[in-house]
């Protein structure tokens, strides 16, 4: 007889505007499936996109930039994600929105400096000798104090290691053995020495103990195998960002004053361009010993016609630099003013900007795209709908907006549930509908109403403007 633990198909996580998306949904010779990852059509954009990932894997694409352009509502942000996703999790991709450079700690340039450099990944690969195996033997051997006195000290450490292969016994500084004492290491632990910096850790117990008690809160580990002395090759992936933190950090002293620093809540501060150029040089060295790999990532900058001029300008020199990743913004603005200027500007950026991006363009959905798009978030959403209550949805969101539309699935739902039925009607999209008011219907109610509200400013002239708009 066998009995097996069913596991709980519930879903885990919570369901984001985005979690549907899944890749760029592109067949094998570039072309882009009309419905595929989560994606439904914006064919042209997702093919430019993908021919965009071929650039970025190719790492042909440094100090390039992309622009996501098109109507509120048609997916710019959704192919930034999928672009991520297809990149893949060893590529960096570092997501912000335009207004996250304002603040009143660091500059606007700060900001943006920080982002580039956490979009930038260095893949570090290293040969480290080790010495790993169960501790056999731990003595310390004591020497009388050359200052004098009655005390003694460690003049070395007598460490005993063993593996499947065999045993060796290691003579180490006393440095090591105050390490040892630090992490509590016995005998029967299994640990690794690192031989050029001499740290130490502790891996667990070692299996042969399991038994020793029959309550152990200790995690135990099998015996190392080959020998105690040996190479291993360590690959770590970090950010130019990271680097600049771990070396912009002063490093804590244990006098009065360096404790209480550590303990207050440190302010944000800003790396100096004088650091950022002393870690530039290592990392060009490490990169031309072969010891580094650079892996250019994605900055991905939403809403960016919230960047002033000096943004601007920054990032026209920034894109020129040797160590510049690929920069994917996105707009919904048309021929709008640059913030802080009285000109004039396709999508609020200036043109000599704008002569250095690929733009990608996104067209609004067609009524089926529409139907097919809130046919996967009721999937994503876990709800039941009618065929009739989903074209009556796909109607609304023709004629409001997808967004509005998709709001509307889960507060169906809800309704549904408080009636005790199966699957979503069309009587609980219209209850919905009478409920929650899209922007149309609200901006006649504000027409009709505007003498009701305070500070209405809205004159004859706006009320006409708002009626052409609607």
């Amino acid at each position: 007889m066998k009995i097996e633990e069913v596991k709980s198909t519930t879903r885990a996580q919570r369901v984001a505007s985005h979690s549907h998306v899944k890749g760029l949904g592109l067949n094998e010779d570039g072309s882009a499936a009309e419905v595929a990852a989560g994606l439904v059509g914006q064919e042209k954009a997702r093919e430019a996109c993908g021919v965009a990932v071929e650039l970025i894997r190719s790492k042909k694409m440094a100090g390039r930039a992309l622009l996501l352009a098109g109507a509120p509502g048609t997916g710019k942000t959704a192919l930034a994600l999928a672009l991520a996703h297809e990149l893949g999790p060893k590529v960096p991709f570092c997501p912000m929105v335009g207004s996250e450079v304002f603040s009143s700690e660091v500059k606007k340039t700060e900001v943006l400096m920080e982002n580039f450099r956490r979009a930038i990944g260095l893949r570090i690969k290293e040969t480290k000798e080790v010495y790993e195996g169960e501790v056999t033997e731990l003595t310390p051997e004591e020497t009388e104090d050359p200052l004098g006195g009655y005390g003694k000290t460690v003049s070395h450490l007598i460490l005993g290691l063993k593996t499947t292969k065999g045993t060796k016994q290691l003579k180490l500084d006393p440095s090591i053995y105050e390490a040892i004492q630090k992490e509590k290491i016995a005998p029967g632990d299994v640990i690794y020495i690192e031989a050029n910096s001499g740290a130490v850790k502790r891996v667990g117990r070692s299996d042969a103990y399991a038994t020793e008690f029959d309550l152990e809160a200790e995690e135990y580990v099998p015996l190392p195998k080959g020998d105690v002395h040996k190479k291993k090759e360590v690959v770590q992936d970090v950010t130019l960002h990271d680097l600049d933190l771990a070396n912009a950090k002063p490093q804590g002293g244990q006098d009065l004053v360096s404790l209480m620093g550590q303990m207050m809540k440190p302010k944000k501060t800003e790396i100096t361009e004088k650091l950022r150029t002393e870690i530039n040089k290592v990392v060009n060295k490490y990169i031309d010993q072969g010891i580094a790999e650079l892996v250019p990532g994605v900055l991905f900058i939403d809403e960016v016609h919230m960047l002033d001029m000096e943004c601007f300008s920054y990032l026209n020199r920034a894109l020129e630099s040797d160590l510049a990743p690929v920069l994917a913004v996105a707009t919904n603005r048309g021929i709008t003013r640059i913030r802080g200027t009285n000109y004039k500007s396709p999508h609020g950026i200036p043109i000599d900007l704008l002569d250095r991006l690929l733009i990608i363009s996104t067209v609004p959905y067609t009524e089926k795209e529409i139907r097919q798009i809130l046919k996967i978030r009721c999937e994503e959403e876990d709800v039941e709908m009618s065929e009739d209550a989903l074209t009556l949805l796909t109607k609304i969101g023709v004629e409001t907006s997808l967004r509005y539309a998709i709001q509307m699935i889960i507060a169906s739902a809800l309704v549904c549930a408080k009636r005790k039925g199966v699957e979503v009607e069309v009587e609980d999209i219209k209850k919905v509908y009478s409920l929650f008011v899209d922007v149309k219907r609200s901006t006649q109610f504000l027409v009709e109403y505007q003498n009701e509200f305070l500070f209405s400013e809205m004159q004859d002239n706006d009320a006409d403007m708002t009626d052409a708009r609607t």
